[in-house]
């Protein structure tokens, strides 16, 4: 089963408008004034001097606003729609967005996980406004960049796991109410026959899920793939690795960590895959497996060629088999040893 973009997304992401501009000389600080201005509405540099965001009424004003900051202070600038046709294709660009994203979300779960240590270091009797005060300026930088993100970069679900893990730290330490996490489904019974949704450009995290649930879960579910913004799920649907879903980062902890968890798998090759899993998605290197690196170009090199989501999960699912059989069998050489001996 497979939803694919609306006509507005495909057209989205077939016109841009480009911001083209000529600064002068002076002032020396209007360069940078105006590179802020262009890196706070998302755009991205697709030549010098020419920057670029998706088509929409929004996008059309915002870089109205900067065209007319640039006049002001006598430079040139002219904001004109484009398709392109040779040379950087759609693809490439939406790369360019999703890099900067990335890189955003990369630099948000850093300092997330450093206020995380902070507060486990803190005693709960001392006082945490310095603590608090951080983090609320870092949920604001994160809301921003969801504001920007769009294409959907596959960062967004760690840094969204830690903002909410280090949220639920801080009101742990007051009498204020918690957020309840998505309530743990009874069994893996429960999760068989159901309709598994994702958003659309799936990679490690959601491949490892989708592997996850027809190896271990239910052979015969099937998927859906939608926009990431928007969806309202169906009866006997379940979600992973996208906002709001049943089964999602949580802290720390990548997706395929926490369905690994709340479906009951205890199993040491899992276990061992989920690391790997775990270090590619978050980039954290917290396990530091040498296999991650490995994986990592097999699963960027699926999905460099090819978009279809379907072919993704299948042509991962191969890895992910051979992983399992190859962590399996070492657990069993260990135990033939220590029978030996």
């Amino acid at each position: 089963m497979r939803v694919t973009e609306s006509l507005a997304q495909v057209r989205q992401g077939d016109r841009w408008l480009l911001l083209i501009h000529q600064l002068p000389a002076k002032p020396a600080y209007l360069r940078v004034k105006i590179w802020r201005r262009l890196q706070a509405l998302g755009a991205v540099a697709v030549k010098n001097s020419v920057y670029a965001l998706p088509a929409s009424e929004h996008s059309q004003e915002d870089f109205q606003w900067v065209l007319k900051e640039i006049l002001d202070a006598g430079g040139e600038a002219m904001v004109c729609e484009a398709r392109l046709l040779d040379g950087l294709s759609d693809t490439d660009i939406r790369a360019q967005f999703n890099a900067a994203r990335d890189q955003d979300y990369e630099d948000i779960a850093a300092e997330a996980r450093i206020l995380l240590a902070r507060v486990a270091e803190t005693p709960a009797t001392e006082p945490r406004a310095e603590i608090r005060a951080q983090f609320a300026r870092l949920k604001t930088r994160h809301v921003q960049t969801v504001g920007i993100d769009f294409f959907d970069a596959n960062g967004r679900q760690s840094a969204d796991g830690l903002i909410r893990g280090l949220e639920q730290s801080l009101t742990e330490q007051t009498n204020e109410p918690v957020a309840s996490a998505p309530a743990s489904l009874p069994g893996i019974e429960n999760l068989k026959g159901r309709v598994w949704v994702t958003r659309v450009g799936v990679h490690v995290d959601r491949i490892g899920c989708a592997w996850l649930v027809r190896r271990f879960i239910d052979k015969h579910a099937s998927f859906k793939f939608v926009p990431p913004k928007g969806y309202v799920p169906e009866p006997n649907e379940l979600r992973f690795d996208m906002f709001d879903a049943e089964f999602t980062h949580e802290g720390d902890r990548c997706s395929f960590e926490v369905l690994m968890t709340r479906a009951g798998l205890d199993d040491h090759a899992l276990s061992a895959i989920a690391e790997i899993v775990h270090d590619i998605d978050l980039k954290d290197d917290k396990f530091a497996r040498e296999e991650a690196a490995g994986i990592k170009t097999l699963i960027n090199g699926i999905c460099a060629d090819t978009r279809d989501d379907d072919e993704r999960l299948v042509r991962g699912a191969a890895i992910f088999d051979d992983l399992y059989a190859v962590f399996s069998r070492k657990r069993g050489q260990k135990t033939e040893r220590k029978t030996e001996t």
